[in-house]
C-alpha cells in the first residue's frame, strides 16, 4: 500500500498527543496586539485542544505524526 502525503500546513499547525488528542494554538497573536484587550491576549497565549468533531480530520492530514 502506498503512503499517503501529508498535508504541509497542517504538519506546522497542529501536534497529536500520546493520548491522541490534537493540540494546536490561538488564533489572534500575531500582529495588532496594541489594540487588543490585555486579557485576550493573556488567554490566547495558552495551549488549546481541536474539538473532537474535528480531530479525525486532522489526524487524517497528518498521518505520521
Amino acid at each position: 500500500m502506498p503512503k499517503v502525503k501529508t498535508h504541509s500546513s497542517s504538519k506546522k499547525r497542529f501536534r497529536v498527543t500520546a493520548n491522541g488528542k490534537v493540540k494546536m494554538s490561538h488564533a489572534y497573536r500575531r500582529h495588532r496586539l496594541v489594540t487588543k484587550d490585555r486579557k485576550v491576549k493573556k488567554k490566547h497565549k495558552l495551549g488549546l485542544y481541536a474539538a473532537d468533531a474535528n480531530a479525525a480530520t486532522i489526524k487524517q492530514l497528518i498521518p505520521y505524526k
